[in-house]
């Protein structure tokens, strides 16, 4: 979706009475921890938002390599999740101006932040939003499949 037509999904969505869940992230290699994540995220609400971060974004964050996966192959994954009611692709470094925009009733990061929490986090407590953190599973990430690749085809 694009930033109008997430907004006014979310707008719909309050209208309703809905509880909006929001996250965001490369999402790149799409494994069963994002899965897992992603699902655990909607059950904290009514709807699912996922601001998936660009390619030029990810290059940033993750370093030139990445993503492996093109943006528009990353969101079309995660669309494709029953958990994901909407995605929308941002090229910031962080996802402050889209919470701004958005103001999702939840804003969910994975645990790998400390007790302050991730960086977006005083954006929503600005507003009124409430910030989680959820367990990521242990082993599964992006950066170790990578990893097993390299140790099992690179000799």
């Amino acid at each position: 979706m694009t930033l109008l037509e997430t907004l006014d999904f979310v707008r719909h969505a309050k209208a309703e009475g809905k509880r909006v869940v929001f996250t965001n992230g490369v999402f790149d290699l799409l494994h069963v921890g994002h899965v897992r994540y992603l699902q655990e995220a909607r059950a904290l609400g009514d709807a699912l938002v996922v601001g998936l971060n660009s390619d030029a974004s990810a290059r940033a964050i993750k370093g030139q390599e990445r993503p492996l996966v093109a943006q528009q192959e990353r969101a079309e994954l995660l669309e494709a999740l029953s958990c994901v009611d909407a995605v929308v692709i941002f090229d910031e470094p962080t996802a402050d101006a889209l919470l701004q925009a958005l103001e999702p009733d939840v804003y969910v990061k994975g645990g790998d932040y400390g007790a302050q929490g991730p960086p977006e986090a005083p954006t929503v407590r600005r507003y009124g939003g409430e910030v989680r953190t959820l367990q990521l599973v242990p082993g599964r990430s992006t950066t170790d499949l990578i990893e097993t690749i390299r140790q099992r085809f690179c000799r």
